[in-house]
């Protein structure tokens, strides 16, 4: 029997998990996919915008996979606490498969990044998406204005939060909280900002189409920003996403509102390219503006300063320039690319693979990518370990896995436990006249497991 651990139950994890019980070659194996956090899914739970119910039903998949009859779910397990490092999981496991993601924001390293009312977009998402970390976490959304600084989906998705009508939202999952907060919003302006061009954004386009169909919200873009970008003029040469973006972007400065509608409160999403910023301004009392330096491009596929400078008034800020993976407890990291080394999944340790220690996503290869592209990189990690099975096998000793990390201190949620979660968030949803709404605190989602028999 092959014993093998999956730190993280997100896409990458989960698909690591399909790769190694699904195959042939090693028939006598088992997952145990082990998760800090009681739920199961990762960032498609945390991190998928609630009103993108067709990418969150995603979940439906992964879910077939954690009930595989060789795939076990051990939720509220955290690798890396004390008692429960790389050698104590390699003491209970045969292999340990690390698919933690990419857990911090990027920083953009500017005067009054921490000012009062300036926040990783990541901050806002986890508050929306009712992570349980962010359950202290408050957003009054009594700003006039906001800046989104990005130009990718997570920018997207912030910018089409603030701006979508909370009775639309009110048939999803989130919660009650920054739902209220919703209808209650002030913002009348978001300003989505890049200091690059428009062919060089990172939002997909159907992300982009989105802004544009939100009633009662205007688009205001502006040409002659457009026009800086070299290829903006003849797209044809561009890869095929950013020559649709082109050509959304073109349409909405002949038609301002992108076709939406105005429905009760008008809205404005303003998108602005070739800014830098240089400066969040503001005081102890809270953000008033960011200063950015107006860019050009350089010939090389980046952008230069140009000297000159522009204010954008926001009363709130939230930084979306990317996401960077965190050292793990016991295991190699290299500081400049935020992963940790290996070879085809294999960890490296002073250029040696360390026996039986794998990683997968984020982690191994950057936050890049789409969710799909997780298959062939879980795929190429599990083909890894299922060679070297034959010198892994049988060297776990410490009898139950579950009943090892209890010894070790943790407080195993097991398939049932969860699925108690699901069934007391969809009693509270109707409680509230909604569909199912998630919990939002992790005594919450603890009671709820708890009223299950964990065994499975």
């Amino acid at each position: 029997m092959l014993r093998v651990a999956v730190i993280g139950s997100g896409p990458s994890g989960v698909y690591t998990a399909q790769s190694l019980v699904e195959q042939e070659t090693v028939p006598d194996i088992e997952v145990y996919v082990l998760d800090r956090l009681p739920c199961p899914y990762g960032l498609v739970r945390y991190g998928v915008a609630p009103d993108h119910e067709k990418i969150k039903s995603l979940q439906n998949n992964l879910r077939t996979v954690l009930e595989h009859p060789r795939v076990r779910f051990v939720g509220n397990v955290e690798a890396g606490a004390p008692g429960l490092g790389v050698a104590e999981l390699r003491e209970i496991f045969d292999a340990v498969v690390f698919c933690v993601g990419a857990a911090t924001d990027r920083h953009l390293g500017i005067p009054g990044e921490d000012l009062p009312g300036s926040h990783p977009a990541t901050d806002f998402v986890a508050w929306y998406s009712a992570h349980p970390d962010a359950a202290a976490t408050r957003f009054a959304l009594t700003a006039r204005s906001a800046v989104v600084i990005g130009v990718g989906n997570v920018a997207v998705d912030v910018a089409r939060m603030l701006s979508r009508a909370a009775a639309e939202l009110a048939a999803t999952d989130m919660p009650q909280g920054p739902l209220g907060a919703l209808a209650d919003s002030r913002v009348e302006d978001v300003w989505m900002v890049g200091r690059r061009g428009p062919s060089q954004a990172k939002f997909t386009t159907k992300e982009l189409r989105e802004l544009g169909s939100l009633p009662g919200t205007e688009v205001l873009v502006r040409p002659e920003e457009l026009a800086l970008d070299p290829a903006y003029r003849d797209p044809a040469g561009l890869p095929a996403v950013a020559r649709r973006n082109v050509e959304v972007l073109r349409g909405w400065t002949e038609r301002p509102n992108g076709g939406g509608a105005p429905v009760g409160r008008r809205r404005r999403i303003h998108l602005r390219f070739f800014l830098r910023p240089v400066e969040i301004l503001g005081d102890a009392g809270g953000v008033r503006a960011v200063r950015f330096e107006r860019t050009a491009p350089d010939g090389r596929g980046g952008v230069t300063g140009t000297g000159r400078f522009e204010e954008i008034e926001g009363q709130l800020v939230l930084r979306s320039v990317g996401y960077r993976g965190t050292p793990q407890p016991g295991l190699p990291f290299d500081e400049a690319t935020g992963t940790v080394p290996h070879i085809a999944g294999r960890v490296l340790e002073d250029g040696a693979p360390l026996p039986g220690v794998y990683v997968a996503g984020w982690i191994k290869r950057g936050p890049t990518g789409v969710i799909g592209t997780n298959r062939p990189c879980a795929k190429e990690t599990a083909q890894s370990l299922l060679t070297d099975a034959a010198a892994l096998a049988g060297r776990a000793t410490a009898g139950d896995p579950v009943a090892a990390l209890a010894r070790a201190g943790q407080r195993p949620v097991l398939w049932p436990g969860w699925l108690a979660i699901e069934a007391a968030e969809a009693e509270w949803g109707r409680g509230l006249g909604r569909g199912t709404v998630k919990l939002t605190d992790w005594a919450g989602l603890l009671e709820a497991a708890r009223a299950a028999d964990t065994g499975r």
